[in-house]
C-alpha cells in the first residue's frame, strides 16, 4: 500500500501509524520509534527528510504483513551544535527512540554521538569528519565517505597533470579541518608541496575574502584545492573571477561535498566556476534510480512548493536505502524484544536520566553491517562505514557539471569504469580523462605555477661577476645605463634553455660579488642566497654537489662530469733516444738487474763442482755468470746444465723472463706505434710520490678534494683564470710554478682547446654531477628547466660547445690515438719474481745442506776456523766426478783422514789425487 502525505505529511504518517498501531495490536504489530536530527533549513536537510518519509512509506507498503512499523521523530537542529544536541536528550528522554538518524553536520554529530553512545542507541549519519569513526565509536553509523578517503583520488589528479605545489584553501569549521591532514599526507606521497594553507571562517566578509585571495595571487602557485561547503564556496568563487583568478593558467579542485552538492548553487555561482574540477562518490544510475528520482522529484514538490530549484543528491539516495537497511534490522529482531529504556534509580541531570536502551545493543551488530541492493546500487556499510570504492571526476562546464573520468584504488583514473575482477595497470595520467576546458575556456592544461607580473616580479637571476673563466661566465654592469652585460659559455646555454621552456619565463640578471667588490671566491655563497631570498634562481659554472643540494634543488646537468688532471705533454716521443727505457719504471729495471745477477751466481755455484763449463780462471767464472744469466734473455747460452737443482731453477727463470719480455715488448710497441702525446705524469699517486706542486681553481671545491687526497698547503696554488693554468705549467714546479692542474673537465678541456697539444689529460677521473641550474627547494621550475635543458643538449649544445670550445679538428698536429701511457712497475711483477726468487734460493739452500753434510767430517774435526773454512772452500772448487770409480773414493777417503791427522798444512801445496795424476789444490781450477 502506498501512502501520499502532503504538506502535513507528518500529521497524516501519525495518524496513519496510530491506525495502523491500534489494527497492529490485535495482530501483534509493533512500533519502532526513530529520531531525526537535521537541519530543517538547509537544501541538504530537507532532501534527506524527504527521503527517509519515503523509505518509511516504501517499506510500510513492501511489508503488509510486517509487524515492525517505523516512526520517525523529527527534529530540527538550527545549524546549532547546542540545539542538536538538546533535540538528542529530547528523543531519547520522552520520545524513547530505538535509534537515531542525523544530525547531518559533523559538528552537530560530534555532540550527539556521546549522548547515543551513553544511552547505548545506534546514531546514523552522513556527517563526513575523519575523526567521527565507526571504530572508536560503535553506535555510529556513517552513511557517507569519510573526507580522508577523497585525498588520494585528488592527489592522482594533481599526479596526472605533473602539478608540484598546490595550496589548500579550506573552512574554519570540523568539516573543513577534518580532511586537511589527509590530503597533506596524499600531497607529501607524490612528492608535492603544499605552499600554502588558507582557513577563512564561516563568518568571513567579502573583504577578508578578497584580502586571502589576493594573497594566493601573488604567489607562484596555481594550483588550489578548494574544501569548503557550498554556503562559503559560492561567495569565494565569485571573488576569485572578480580578480581574475578563474582565468587562463589557474587551477581548481573542489571535494566531494561541494561537488555533491553543486545543483544548490545558482546560475550565477556556477557561472564564477567555469574550468573548475570535482570529485566525487560515485553512484551508478540504474532503472531503479531513475524511477525513485521522478517520485522524488514529485514528493518533494509537494513538501517544498516554494522551492523552485529541485535536485536529488547523494545524501539524499544514502539515507533512503540507509533507512530501507535500519527497518529490516528492525524487523529481524522480532517482537519479543523491549523497546524500552532502563531508567536510573536516581538520575540528577536529564541526561542520566535517559537511561540505556534495551534492545540497542541487540540490533546494533545487525545495522553496522548492511547488504542489499537500494537505489544507489551495492549498498554495503561494513562495521559500521558506507563502502565506496569508485569517484567520480567531473569539470564545470555551463550551467552543471561534465563527467570526465573515474578513479578507484585499484585502477587509479580512468576514462571507464573498470570493475575489480578486470586486469588493469594503475594509471595517473591525464590522458586516461575526457577532454577538460580549463578555467579561461582553454584546452590547454595549467602548468601549475606563474610568474607574478610586475617588473619588480621577474625572475631573478643570480650569476657570478669579475670571473676570471670568462670563456664560461662573464657579467659587467654598464655605468651609465646600469644594464647587466653577460655571456660566456653558460649564458648561452641558459638562454636556449629559456627558448626551449613551454612557455614565456621573464628574467633579468643580478650579478653578484663579495662585499668587498673582489671576485667571488665560494660559489656555496652564491648559492645560499637563494635561500636568503635574493635570487629565484642561480646560473653560472656551478657544480652539483650533495651539501649544496640540502637546501637548493638543481636542474639535471648541462654539462660533462667529473674532475680530472692536466699536465704538459711530450710530443712526438718516438723520436728519443732512450725510449726504449720508458716502458718500465726504474725500480723494476733495477729488480730485473738484481734477479739476473742473482740467478747467474746460484746457477754458478749449483754447476761449479760438476760442469766445466762454469770452471776456469777468476775472470773467466765471472764472465759466465753475468754471460748465462743476460743470454736467458734470449735463450741463447751456450752452457749445458748438469745439476738437477740448477734445472729446476732454470725452468722457472726462463719462464719469468718470457713474461717479462712479453711485457716490455707490448709496452714498447704501444709507445712507438700509437702513443705521440705522452703526458709527464702518468696519474694523481704519481704527483703525489714526487712531491711536485698542482694547481687549482681559486674558489672550487676541488680543493678539499686534494687536501683530502694527502696534499699539504704549501704544494696547493690556486689560480684565478687560464692563463694562470699556462704559465704556472710553463715554469712547473721548480721555479714555484705546478706540474699539473686537477679541475672539472670542462675547464681541461678549453684549456686544452685555447692550447693545442700542449697539454694531455690524464687519469683518473673523480665522477662528480656536473654544472647545473639552482633554484628553492620544492620550486616547480626545476622539472621544466630540465627537460628544457634536455632538449637543447640533444638540438643545439653542438653549436654552442663549437662557438666557445674549438673543435679537436682544429688542432693541426692532433694526433686522434692520443691515450694515456702507464709505465710497467714493480707492483705488478711482485709475484713473478717471489716465485722466481724462492725457487732458486730453496735450490740454493738444499745444495749448501748437502755439501756441508758431505764435509762434516771437517766441520768437526779440532782445526781452527781458518782451517775448516780453507779446507771446505777447497773440496768447494775441487772438480767432482759425475760418475767416480771405487778407487777414486778410496783416494778421497785416505786424502781427508791424512788431513784430519796432521793438522794444517805447513804450505797450500796439498797433494791431490787425480785420475790423471797428481797436482797443487788450485791446479783444477785451471784444467
Amino acid at each position: 500500500m502506498k501512502i501520499c502525505i502532503g504538506n502535513h505529511g507528518v500529521v497524516v504518517l501519525s495518524l496513519m501509524m496510530m491506525m495502523l498501531v491500534a489494527n497492529g495490536q490485535k495482530q501483534g504489530t509493533r512500533e519502532i520509534r526513530v529520531g531525526v536530527i537535521l537541519d530543517m533549513d538547509s537544501h541538504v536537510g530537507k532532501n534527506i527528510r524527504v527521503s527517509i518519509l519515503m523509505a518509511i512509506e516504501d517499506f510500510s507498503g513492501d511489508t503488509n504483513n510486517s509487524t515492525t512499523i517505523i516512526v520517525p521523530h523529527f527534529r530540527d537542529s538550527k545549524s546549532d551544535n547546542i540545539e542538536a544536541a538538546s533535540a538528542a536528550i529530547d528523543l531519547l528522554k520522552n520520545a524513547k527512540v530505538m535509534a537515531i538518524f542525523g544530525p547531518q553536520k559533523s559538528s552537530h554529530a560530534a555532540f550527539v554521538l556521546d549522548i547515543a553512545q551513553r544511552s547505548k542507541v545506534p546514531m546514523i549519519s552522513p556527517a563526513t569528519n575523519p575523526d567521527l569513526s565507526p571504530i572508536r565509536n560503535p553506535y555510529f553509523i556513517r552513511i557517507a565517505n569519510p573526507s580522508s578517503t577523497q585525498a588520494q583520488p585528488i592527489a592522482a589528479l594533481v599526479k596526472s597533470f605533473g602539478w608540484r605545489e598546490v595550496v589548500f584553501v579550506y573552512e574554519d569549521t570540523d568539516f573543513g579541518r577534518g580532511a586537511i591532514p589527509f590530503l597533506f599526507d596524499a600531497m607529501v606521497n607524490i612528492s608535492t608541496q603544499v605552499k600554502y594553507r588558507a582557513l577563512l571562517p564561516l563568518s568571513s566578509s567579502d573583504d577578508r575574502i578578497l584580502e586571502e585571495l589576493y594573497k594566493l595571487k601573488t604567489m607562484q602557485t596555481r594550483v588550489f584545492v578548494v574544501h569548503m561547503l557550498p554556503a562559503l564556496a559560492s561567495r569565494f568563487f565569485k571573488k576569485a573571477n572578480e580578480i581574475g583568478m578563474m582565468g587562463e593558467g589557474y587551477a581548481w579542485i573542489i571535494t566531494d561535498v561541494l561537488t555533491g552538492l553543486l545543483h544548490q548553487l545558482d546560475p550565477d555561482d556556477i557561472n564564477s566556476m567555469q574550468g573548475v574540477l570535482g570529485v566525487k562518490p560515485y553512484i551508478q544510475p540504474s532503472n531503479q534510480l531513475k524511477k525513485f528520482e521522478r517520485r522524488w522529484r514529485r514528493r518533494f514538490r509537494k513538501e517544498y512548493p516554494n522551492i523552485d530549484r529541485v535536485e536529488l543528491d547523494m545524501f539524499g539516495i544514502w539515507s533512503y536505502d540507509s533507512i530501507v537497511g535500519l527497518a529490516m534490522a528492525f524487523k529481524r529482531v522480532g517482537t519479543e524484544l523491549s523497546t524500552t529504556f532502563k531508567e536510573p534509580k536516581k538520575s540528577s541531570t536529564d541526561l542520566y536520566s535517559i537511561g540505556i536502551s534495551e534492545m540497542g545493543s541487540i540490533f546494533l551488530p545487525l545495522i553496522r553491517n548492511i547488504s542489499l541492493k537500494g537505489t544507489s546500487g551495492d549498498f554495503q556499510v561494513v562495521n559500521g562505514q558506507l563502502q565506496l570504492h569508485v569517484y567520480e571526476i567531473v569539470n564545470v562546464i555551463g550551467k552543471g557539471e561534465k563527467h570526465i573520468g573515474f578513479w578507484n584504488s585499484r585502477h587509479g583514473i580512468s576514462n571507464r569504469l573498470i570493475s575489480n575482477n578486470q586486469s588493469s595497470y594503475h594509471k595517473t595520467s591525464k590522458d586516461d580523462m575526457g577532454t577538460i576546458v580549463w578555467p579561461g575556456d582553454t584546452a590547454q592544461s595549467p602548468k601549475g605555477w606563474e610568474i607574478p607580473t610586475g617588473e619588480d616580479k621577474l625572475l631573478r637571476v643570480g650569476i657570478p661577476a669579475k670571473g676570471g673563466f670568462v670563456e664560461f661566465i662573464e657579467a659587467n654592469i654598464d655605468p651609465k645605463t646600469k644594464s647587466v652585460n653577460a655571456s660566456g659559455y653558460v649564458i648561452d646555454i641558459f638562454k636556449a634553455v629559456i627558448d626551449a621552456m613551454p612557455y614565456h619565463v621573464p628574467y633579468h640578471f643580478i650579478p653578484y660579488e663579495n662585499p668587498n667588490g673582489e671576485r667571488i671566491g665560494d660559489y656555496n655563497d652564491l648559492v645560499y642566497q637563494i635561500v636568503l631570498g635574493k635570487f629565484d634562481m642561480v646560473v653560472g659554472d656551478v657544480t652539483i654537489l650533495w651539501n649544496r643540494s640540502n637546501y637548493v634543488e638543481f636542474t639535471l646537468p648541462y654539462s660533462e662530469s667529473g674532475v680530472s688532471m692536466l699536465v704538459p705533454a711530450r710530443v712526438d716521443d718516438s723520436k728519443n733516444v732512450w725510449i726504449f727505457m720508458r716502458p718500465l719504471e726504474m725500480e723494476l729495471w733495477i729488480t730485473i738487474g738484481a734477479f739476473f745477477i742473482y740467478i747467474g751466481f746460484v746457477i754458478w755455484v749449483l754447476e761449479h763442482r760438476v760442469n766445466s763449463e762454469f770452471r776456469g780462471p777468476p775472470h773467466q767464472q765471472v764472465g759466465t755468470i753475468f754471460w748465462f744469466s743476460f743470454s736467458t734473455l734470449v735463450f741463447a747460452h751456450k752452457e749445458k746444465m748438469i745439476s738437477n737443482l740448477s734445472r729446476f731453477v732454470m725452468i722457472v727463470w726462463i719462464f719469468a723472463v718470457l713474461v717479462l719480455t712479453s711485457s716490455y715488448t707490448a709496452s714498447l710497441a704501444s709507445m712507438l706505434t700509437v702513443q705521440k702525446l705522452q703526458p709527464t705524469l702518468m696519474n694523481i699517486s704519481e704527483l703525489k710520490a714526487r712531491g711536485d706542486n698542482v694547481g687549482y681553481q681559486d674558489g672550487s671545491f676541488v680543493v678539499d678534494m686534494l687536501k683530502d687526497m694527502g696534499f699539504v698547503g704549501d704544494k696547493l696554488k690556486k689560480y684565478t683564470n687560464f692563463q694562470e693554468y699556462v704559465n704556472g705549467l710553463s715554469i712547473g714546479t721548480t721555479k714555484n710554478g705546478v706540474s699539473a692542474i686537477v679541475d672539472e673537465v670542462p675547464y681541461l678541456k678549453m684549456l686544452q682547446a685555447k692550447n693545442c697539444n700542449k697539454y694531455v689529460m690524464v687519469g683518473p677521473t673523480y665522477k662528480t654531477a656536473g654544472f647545473g641550474f639552482a633554484l628553492p627547494k620544492g620550486s616547480p621550475l626545476v622539472a621544466d628547466f630540465s627537460k628544457a635543458i634536455l632538449k637543447v643538449i640533444e638540438e643545439r649544445m653542438r653549436n654552442i660547445s663549437n662557438k666557445w670550445i674549438r673543435d679537436e679538428v682544429d688542432c693541426p698536429r692532433k694526433n686522434q690515438d692520443v691515450e694515456p701511457f702507464d709505465k710497467l712497475t714493480l707492483e705488478s711483477f711482485k709475484g713473478l719474481f717471489f716465485v722466481a726468487g724462492l725457487s732458486s734460493t730453496c735450490a740454493l739452500v738444499i745444495f749448501l745442506m748437502t755439501f756441508l753434510y758431505e764435509n762434516k767430517e771437517i766441520i768437526v774435526s779440532e782445526g781452527s776456523m781458518l782451517y775448516k773454512l780453507t779446507s771446505i772452500i777447497r773440496n768447494f772448487d775441487k772438480k767432482i766426478d759425475q760418475n767416480p770409480t771405487q778407487t777414486d773414493m778410496v783416494n778421497r777417503n785416505v786424502y781427508v783422514e791424512e788431513n784430519m791427522m796432521d793438522g794444517p798444512p805447513a804450505s797450500p801445496a796439498i797433494s791431490d789425487y787425480h785420475q790423471g795424476g797428481t797436482s797443487s789444490p788450485m791446479s783444477p781450477m785451471y784444467q
